[in-house]
């Protein structure tokens, strides 16, 4: 490790979901979301990162005909302060029957136990789009249902399944998401019974529940897939949608019953089922 880290402080006035893509695209770390924006920590200096966003909020400006602004900052930081704060921001959750917790911190023994270490993905449940695909989880999973978790991240959604005595399968098209998945789901003493790098389609096998947690333009584009993956009375969970794309995305889904929608702030997860 070495002595000095550094760190770049991003802040935008809207469209964060669109900037995480782009850093999920763009730099080989993982990084930290915030209220309005994000924290990038590397060992290499983050200058080129910042102009990169500066051109991205440039060119989305323009095509969105709308003004984003964009604030950078970027620091020096020694190592050692880095990992303990880390550790100190990241706390245990209760979300219904789940206690999510790290692997620095210690279970509960009166909830179910989700030890996930977010060192490589998100989905430490702290995201509202999380918390609530968990809730779905939670209520309609049953035990013996067959999953299928869409862009399963660090694995959570999945592993809270299994942890209902679930048989899960998993997909995402970033590998890295996929080890940190698998790795996560060894930590929890589970293994998903099968996982993939690639999008749902791959699979031609029908599940009891599917959940997609992921932006909505994806739930858009992938909608016919997810679909296609339900049995005949399986329940679909999309999650990760903000309140004002949800006319949009309930489009492309206009063949399915909303069985349940939850909010929080301004995060929509939909619990659908076709009619």
């Amino acid at each position: 490790m070495q002595e000095y880290y550094y760190e770049l402080v991003v802040n935008v006035s809207s469209h964060k979901e669109l900037f995480a893509d782009f850093l999920a695209d763009t730099i080989p770390v993982g990084f930290e979301e915030t209220k309005m924006g994000f924290i990038v920590r590397s060992e290499d200096e983050l200058e080129t990162i910042a102009w990169g966003l500066e051109q991205f909020c440039e060119a989305l400006t323009k095509a969105l005909g709308q003004n984003i602004d964009l604030e950078t900052s970027h620091k020096k930081l020694k190592n050692s302060d880095w990992v303990e704060l880390y550790q100190k921001s990241i706390t245990p959750l209760c979300i219904d029957k789940f206690y999510i917790h790290t692997t620095w911190n210690k279970p509960n023994s009166q909830l179910i136990n989700i030890q996930i270490d977010p060192a490589l993905a998100f989905g430490t449940g702290h995201h509202p789009t999380t918390a609530s695909a968990l809730r779905a989880i939670s209520k309609y999973v049953k035990e013996g249902s067959c999953i299928l978790d869409v862009g399963c991240g660090s694995g959570i959604l999945g592993i809270a399944a299994m942890k209902l005595n679930a048989v899960v399968d998993a997909c995402d098209t970033d590998p890295v998401s996929v080890q940190n998945s698998i790795d996560n789901a060894k930590l929890n003493d589970l293994e998903f019974a099968k996982i993939w790098e690639g999008s749902c389609s791959l699979s031609s096998k029908k599940y009891d529940v599917v959940v997609a947690n992921i932006v909505a333009d994806v739930l858009t584009f992938i909608a016919k897939d997810l679909k296609n993956a339900l049995n005949e009375d399986g329940i679909l969970i999309i999650s990760g949608i903000l309140d004002k794309y949800e006319k949009k995305v309930l489009t492309f889904y206009k063949d399915c019953e909303v069985v349940q929608k939850i909010q929080e702030d301004e995060w929509l997860t939909f619990i659908l089922k076709r009619k």
